[in-house]
């Protein structure tokens, strides 16, 4: 407890390499908090400053840590494509009102190697007009490749937006059959 005698939040992360570059892996007692593309140093440093603002705590980096094994392992088999569907305790603190439930719906409704239309997801949870708002969760998606918005897509095939930057989105597409692998 804190010296106001608040249960104090601890917050753990690493950075695990991967295909499409660094990612800042996240966690909470709660679960995986938060899952950050590009995690070079300054990146990192702004991301981490922006969790301990939020949070109230400092995150202490800790690869090793028991709230963090898990989620690289199953990263690490996702990126070697050995793994098809995460299986984490998700912390979903940072995300909440319509872009948790537009979020949930997504993670757990769209499955490796299927893609959903931003106006499909948004009917899916009883929003028919809202494939915008759709769109404005998934930039707000403090998961990405675990909860996948890359599987997002706009409803005349092309590929859309994606806060991981567009050729990260189409190597994770690659990587679960979505779309070819580059040539070059």
């Amino acid at each position: 407890m804190d010296s106001h005698g608040h249960n104090e939040q601890r917050v753990v992360w690493a950075v695990v390499g991967t295909d499409i570059g660094p990612l800042l892996l996240a966690a909470t007692d709660g679960g995986l908090l938060n899952v950050v593309f590009h995690a070079t140093e300054p990146v990192r440093d702004r991301a981490l400053a922006r969790l301990s603002a939020r949070l109230g705590t400092e995150p202490v980096e800790a690869p090793g840590s028991p709230l963090l094994a898990e989620a690289i392992r199953q990263v690490e088999e996702y990126f070697r494509g050995t793994r098809r569907d995460f299986d984490l305790p998700l912390d979903w603190s940072l995300i909440s009102g319509f872009n948790r439930q537009v979020l949930r719906e997504l993670a757990s409704g769209v499955p490796f190697g299927a893609v959903v239309g931003y106006g499909d997801l948004a009917k899916r949870v009883g929003q028919p007009s809202a494939a915008q708002a759709v769109g404005t969760a998934m930039g707000a998606n403090p998961l990405p490749v675990v909860v996948p918005c890359h599987r997002v897509v706009e409803s005349n095939g092309r590929i859309g937006g994606f806060g991981g930057g567009l050729e990260t989105k189409r190597q994770l597409l690659a990587l679960e059959g979505v779309l070819p692998e580059p040539l070059f």
